[in-house]
């Protein structure tokens, strides 16, 4: 109780209401604007967090994720283009809603149902993160070796749609990860003589540049479609609302749920939560004819489950330093430049801020319901704000965040390479979260390794010794076996087929 009160003490001060009310606005505006994701916003926020104490640093985070997570949902239901990845498995549902002149109130179920997601998500990352961490104390090299290979399993082979395409991205963070100092030997790797280098990569200006200055070069190569001219808010029926969100309260509480639980996997994140609670709602649904006709059934499990899934990625980065999706994995990239270093023992040492970290997204959640409300009622405009205006603001603040790091071009440079690369890759469908998650989790994978084999003089065997390592490196290794054995099943299929087929000829 003691460090509850500590916290409130930390959040409830002006300035910090200021800044979480300052990142509301922005939250708001960034994910409104199709293709900024949450990820961009909160890459265009590093440079401010650089003059912000700990706490507001991370509220205003927090904050402006949970707000963006929503804002998609505004030019996915009135132009049917997401705005972000989260709002993707909805958004032709919206749209079609808004078409029969439902726009207003769709946005509005769509909005509470975010609140009620996010409030269970932060409540789950209120109880079970501490709870968590006292229990991570026990972990050693083991099972955080472990645990990291989880995290880039999921990264490459779950969450990315083709899992080749995610080993080879996972394959360029990890390379990258390697660039500097040995982390045993203090030997050079990679750096080719160039001083600048033997630090290492920092990937603070690598993410930067892979979501903003790729989502630059986007807009300029691929403008958006839709004329936001066509938005057009439409009247808000709040008793339909409140009918709609208690006819299927079950969904709600489904997809809260799952968002909870899929978020808190290493590697996995809102985006994933949000279609896999649209498909099962399709698949309990009384009425599964209805969906992509307009029915708002999948939206209100989806849009609670990916607001949920949002506080829940922040369980694994706090407890464990293994970021739950690329939006945490700058918010561990923060931490370190805040002097502070995820993982069980911040709950100690720090813990305080920690839960400051709680009531910061319980506020941003309370925040949303007027924020968002007057986002909806002013829609219209917002999407009017042309990328001619938006873009160039956008590479200034990448240009001045990345030299910010280090007070040096070499972030820059790193930062346009970056995103050129970024740019490459997403335009040949290779997805770039798990090369991000490659740099932040490739040290840690690195580092527990090689201790573990100095204290075991290179005895492999000791990763199963333990039983959580034992019970952590099994699940490791189904998931690198299960698609190969899927593979080797379809290909058994495929080939049966055409006997069976000249059976029924004979």
């Amino acid at each position: 109780m003691e460090t509850l009160l500590a916290a409130f003490d930390l959040v409830f001060r002006w300035e910090i209401i200021a800044v979480i009310f300052g990142a509301c606005v922005f939250g708001i505006f960034a994910g409104a604007m199709p293709g900024i994701s949450a990820t961009v916003a909160v890459a265009l926020l590093v440079p401010i967090t650089f003059f912000m104490e700990p706490v507001a640093a991370l509220a205003a985070i927090a904050t402006a994720v949970a707000m963006a997570i929503f804002a998609g949902d505004l030019p996915g239901a009135l132009l049917r283009i997401p705005g972000m990845p989260a709002s993707a498995a909805y958004a032709e549902e919206a749209h079609e809603m808004t078409l029969k002149g439902q726009g207003g109130t769709v946005l509005m179920v769509a909005l509470l149902c975010s609140v009620l997601g996010g409030l269970v998500g932060t409540m789950a990352l209120a109880f079970s993160a501490p709870l968590l961490a006292e229990f991570a104390l026990e972990f050693q090299y083991y099972e955080y070796f472990w645990l990291a290979c989880i995290g880039l399993s999921t990264a490459a082979l779950v969450a990315a749609a083709n899992p080749v395409k995610g080993v080879i991205s996972l394959s360029i963070g990890l390379m990258l990860a390697t660039v500097g100092l040995d982390l045993i030997s203090g030997q050079p790797r990679f750096t080719f003589g160039t001083p600048a280098l033997m630090e290492g990569i920092h990937f603070i200006p690598v993410m930067i540049g892979i979501f903003a200055v790729a989502e630059v070069l986007r807009a300029l190569i691929h403008p958006p479609r839709a004329d936001a001219g066509d938005a057009r808010v439409q009247k808000i029926d709040f008793g339909e609302t409140f009918r709609t969100i208690w006819r299927y309260r079950t969904n709600l509480a489904r997809g809260s749920i799952f968002g909870t639980l899929i978020g808190a996997l290493p590697g996995a994140g809102s985006d994933i939560a949000a279609w896999v609670s649209y498909g099962y709602a399709r698949k309990r649904s009384k009425t599964p004819e209805k969906f992509g006709t307009g029915h708002p059934e999948g939206i209100v499990a989806a849009s609670a489950s990916n607001n949920a899934a949002t506080s829940a990625t922040w369980v694994p980065s706090l407890v464990f330093g293994i970021p739950g999706d690329s939006v945490t994995a700058i918010v561990i990239g923060v931490l370190f430049l805040k002097g502070l270093e995820p993982g069980p023992n911040v709950f100690i040492e720090n813990a305080p801020l920690v839960y400051s970290i709680f009531v910061s997204f319980f506020i941003a959640n309370v925040f949303l319901i007027p924020v968002g409300y007057i986002a909806i009622r002013a829609a219209s405009q917002l999407l009017k704000v042309s990328n001619l205006i938006l873009m160039p603001i956008i590479l200034i603040f990448t240009v001045v965040g990345a030299y910010a790091i280090n007070n040096s071009m070499m972030g820059v440079m790193v930062a346009l390479g970056a995103g050129i690369a970024s740019f490459l890759m997403q335009e040949n469908d290779y997805p770039v979260a798990p090369l991000i998650l490659g740099m932040v989790i490739g040290p840690l994978l690195e580092k527990n390794f090689m201790q573990a084999m100095i204290a075991q003089q290179g005895d492999l065997t000791a990763f199963f010794e333990r039983p959580i390592a034992a019970f952590l490196g099994i699940v490791t290794i189904l998931m690198w076996t299960a698609p190969v054995v899927a593979a080797i099943r379809r290909w058994q299929l495929r080939r049966r087929a055409p006997e069976g087929n000249e059976g029924q000829h004979a």
